[in-house]
């Protein structure tokens, strides 16, 4: 028995419920179709930004336009509508297929910035930096997700009721590529790889390689060898013959960026110094004898070079010429005025790196340049080879020190405790953590005295017993 009022009351707010679900519904829809309509312009400044904001716009209102058509069914229970109620049919179809259509788009957004902020992720200098980035990737897969599970309960539900209505078919389809989208990017953060890569392209560094080893050496980084380079097999016999065999993995993409392992290697080096180089000589050099081909090659270069006795204090002078940030190569002007000042000072410049722009060895230099290119240090040992080349300086021929603008071929021999001071026109952020680190590596600002303070350094590696 109805209570009398009643029917009208209830019929009211279900009007009311059915028309607000209704613009909802059309709203989520418009927002939904003017997101769409921007994906050929989303490399546009701004325009990513704008097409999620509709994205999230559409998914906001189609949700509400089913909580709406819920409260439309619950006032209507128990009820029956005459002949042309306010209740319609197609407004739960609609919002859903709308809903599941805007889940897939935002899955695949989200695939999108998933990929672009894992690259940089890689690249980021610091490896806290870097795992923040990953966390970031991580929680825009996890949205992925959720998006692809919402996009397949709107479609289940729309194919329990309707499995053949037009919005069935939409809403399979969306749930179809909200799946593909969640799963490449679940895959991005399953492809992540800790190692560091050790290159053998000539793309890169090759002092870089040092870094690499390093870091494996003083706080077991992973390491990955570039495969199927000229380069792979003498990068793979010096990490091995260096003890990081248990270290190498298998090359894969997404590595860590290698300008975390400077960062590394001077936490080594700030915890334990002495500790730290002892390691590395150990790694690096073994304890072998340096081989006659190495030693002999040093000797016969500075016998034909008359470059005085044995015991005479000598400093390598970095040269470097290249295509990379050619702003940064080394000058003649400069060159010259360096190597004056390590003759003041009572040294023998030793000129090594590049090759000399002109060809003109600087009066009373001696041309150590390209070293690395003569067959003797082209073998399988190249590495170590190269390493130990300083290393019959240093004990030999009275190496006491390098000097140059910033190079990573420097780095070798400053991590086995060859005195450094390496030029730069302004502070290098990503090399500076070796300073008061690594013992006795220098920057050097060309600033104003800058000179003045190389002058300093060399009378001060003169005057070392």
């Amino acid at each position: 028995m109805r209570t009398e009022g009643s029917e009208p009351g209830c019929t009211g707010v279900a009007v009311a419920e059915a028309l607000a679900a209704q613009h909802l519904e059309r709203d989520a829809e418009g927002c939904l179709d003017a997101a769409l309509a921007l994906a050929t312009t989303l490399h546009a400044p701004g325009q990513r930004e704008r097409y999620r904001g509709l994205l999230e716009r559409a998914i906001a209102q189609a949700d509400r336009a089913l909580a709406a058509a819920e409260q439309e069914r619950a006032a209507l229970e128990g009820q029956e509508l005459a002949a042309g109620g306010a209740r319609s049919p197609a407004t739960g179809m609609g919002a859903r297929s709308t809903l599941a259509r805007a889940h897939a788009a935002r899955a695949e957004d989200a695939l999108h910035g998933a990929g672009q902020l894992s690259l940089s992720a890689q690249r980021a200098p610091t490896r806290e930096a870097c795992d923040e980035g990953w966390r970031r990737v991580e929680a825009i897969v996890a949205g992925a997700e959720a998006s692809a599970r919402a996009a397949a309960a709107c479609a289940a539900e729309l194919e329990a009721g309707s499995p053949r209505s037009k919005a069935a078919r939409a809403a399979r389809a969306a749930a179809h590529r909200a799946e593909v989208a969640a799963r490449a990017a679940r895959t991005i953060v399953e492809e992540r790889n800790h190692a560091y890569t050790f290159h053998t392209d000539n793309g890169f560094s090759f002092g870089e390689g040092w870094h690499v080893a390093a870091a494996a050496v003083l706080a077991g980084a992973a390491v990955q060898i570039e495969p199927g380079r000229a380069g792979t097999p003498q990068a793979e016999a010096f990490l091995r013959d260096a003890g990081l065999s248990e270290h190498l993995q298998a090359y894969r993409s997404r590595p860590r960026a290698m300008k975390q392992t400077t960062e590394i290697v001077a936490r080594a080096f700030e915890a334990d110094p002495s500790s730290a180089q002892r390691r590395l000589r150990a790694a690096f050099l073994g304890d072998a004898p340096i081989p006659e081909p190495v030693a002999g090659w040093v000797d016969r270069r500075l016998a034909d070079a008359r470059a005085g006795a044995p015991c005479r204090k000598k400093v390598l002078l970095w040269i470097r010429e290249c295509a990379h940030h050619p702003h940064r190569n080394t000058t003649l002007a400069e060159l010259l005025e360096l190597t004056d000042l390590v003759r003041r000072a009572g040294l023998v410049p030793v000129l090594t790196g590049d090759a000399l722009r002109d060809g003109q060895v600087p009066e009373g230099a001696v041309d150590m340049t390209l070293f690395w290119k003569d067959p003797t240090f082209r073998q399988l040992d190249m590495r170590r080879a190269q390493l130990q080349f300083f290393e019959h300086l240093k004990r030999t021929h009275g190496l006491v020190g390098q000097l140059g603008v910033t190079t990573a071929g420097m780095d070798g021999p400053a991590l086995l405790g060859l005195p450094t001071m390496y030029l730069t026109d302004t502070p290098n952020v990503r090399m500076r953590a070796w300073v008061g680190a690594v013992p006795g590596y220098q920057e050097v600002v060309r600033e104003s005295g800058y000179l003045e303070r190389v002058r300093r350094g060399l009378s001060e590696w003169a005057a070392a017993p």
